[in-house]
């Protein structure tokens, strides 16, 4: 097992060094996501492959994680290719780093790395429960493949809206419910991998629960809504302003109707 995790290392550390290669040469750091989705998906095979029999816990937990990762990857990077400017996120961060951006963005990766072989790790622990397979696969499953699904639908909806209203902020479908709906099922597929992986008050359960607990953490309060909403503050101005006060940040919740707002707004 710590053969395959160092070798999992291994391969997010040199991904990851190549994202930031590709990064600084074409300036479209929109690659980097990609390629970290791709890499991590790796990662956690590497690790799934090592494991003992029986295989179909491993066969389970495989299937998801390779979906998730090719489906995020092709997103991210069919993205970048169509985008007209850079990531809004790394854009800021180059900015706010200056003159020392390339090695500040080498170092980020890296920690990013780490990030994705925690995911890894989690998932592969998941994989290696024992036991029968029983209800809890199931459920694990089925939380897995329907925030697989959200994701997708969010995503699609987001694009088709930007192709017929560029500049404007999206509130249909799910945006309606969560500002960051695709971040919200992102985060719910790492809780389905956990409970496939949960096996009471042990050192597994701890490790399992890492990844659901660093996904939320540094999508809702580090690399994911933070910078993203103040670059749409500053592109979408009072629009987007509006939005946020009708709509959740991350879970899903019906919305604030407009003029229940304008009552909140005259009380004040």
């Amino acid at each position: 097992m710590w053969t395959g995790a160092l070798l999992s290392l291994g391969i997010l550390v040199v991904a990851m060094s190549a994202a930031w290669a590709i990064a600084e040469r074409t300036r479209r750091s929109g690659f980097i996501d990609g390629i970290w989705a791709l890499a991590t998906g790796v990662a956690t095979l590497v690790l799934i492959l090592v494991l003992p029999p029986p295989i179909g816990r491993p066969l389970i937990v495989a299937l998801l994680i390779a979906i998730w990762a090719v489906r995020l990857s092709r997103h991210l990077v069919g993205r970048t290719f169509r985008a007209a400017s850079d990531d809004p996120r790394y854009a800021a961060l180059r900015h706010d780093w200056g003159e020392h951006a390339a090695r500040q963005l080498f170092l980020f990766l890296q920690m990013q790395a780490v990030a994705g072989w925690l995911l890894a790790l989690a998932a592969g622990t998941a994989a290696a429960r024992t036991g029968p397979l029983g209800w809890q696969d199931g459920l694990g499953a089925t939380i897995a493949l329907m925030a697989l699904a959200g994701e997708w639908q969010a995503d699609r909806t987001l694009a088709a809206f930007r192709r017929e209203q560029s500049g404007k902020v999206c509130d249909r479908g799910l945006w309606g419910w969560s500002r960051h709906p695709n971040y919200f099922f992102e985060w719910l597929f790492w809780v389905g991998i956990a409970v496939l992986g949960i096996s009471g008050i042990t050192w597994q359960t701890g490790l399992v629960l890492i990844a659901p607990i660093s996904i939320y953490w540094l999508l809702v309060h580090v690399s994911g809504i933070p910078p993203l909403e103040r670059h749409m503050l500053e592109s979408r101005g009072e629009a987007f302003r509006a939005y946020q006060a009708r709509v959740s940040p991350f879970f899903p919740w019906p919305a604030k109707s407009a003029q229940a707002e304008s009552q909140r707004d005259s009380t004040r």
